[in-house]
């Protein structure tokens, strides 16, 4: 009789990345998915702009300045110097999360059980900012 090893899956959170182009509106879109797993010092965000529903809520949004704003999401997640660079992985998920009144902005955290968080941010995209 052969035992195998028992699935360890480790507690994550999570939050959405939304691109809210007229804040007195409320509309928006989701842009992107922002994942922090402490126990496996994992923190990535995967962002993408869909420019045509952004133009079907605003048409005179800004799309280079909203793409910049998301790829500082991806920026603040690495190993590149910045200006949270000296911040432990939990505080920079934190300031990402923040509450904020601005076009991009992270949504509610939400946590779950994962096993291997790349893989996760992959399903969270692929359901939550795919079409």
């Amino acid at each position: 009789m052969t035992t195998t090893e028992p699935l360890v899956r480790d507690v994550y959170e999570y939050a959405v990345i939304r691109v809210v182009p007229r804040v007195e509106r409320g509309e928006l879109i989701n842009a992107g998915v922002l994942l922090y797993c402490q126990p496996r010092g994992y923190l990535c965000a995967r962002v993408h702009l869909d420019a045509v529903r952004l133009r079907a809520l605003d048409p005179d949004a800004d799309l280079d300045a909203v793409g910049r704003a998301l790829g500082a999401y991806e920026l603040a997640c690495g190993e590149e110097a910045g200006p949270l660079t000296g911040e432990s992985l939990g505080g920079r998920f934190r300031w990402l999360t923040a509450p904020r009144s601005t076009i991009v902005q992270a949504g509610p955290v939400h946590a779950g059980l994962t096993a291997d968080p790349g893989t996760e941010l992959a399903r969270l995209f692929d359901k939550l900012v795919r079409l």
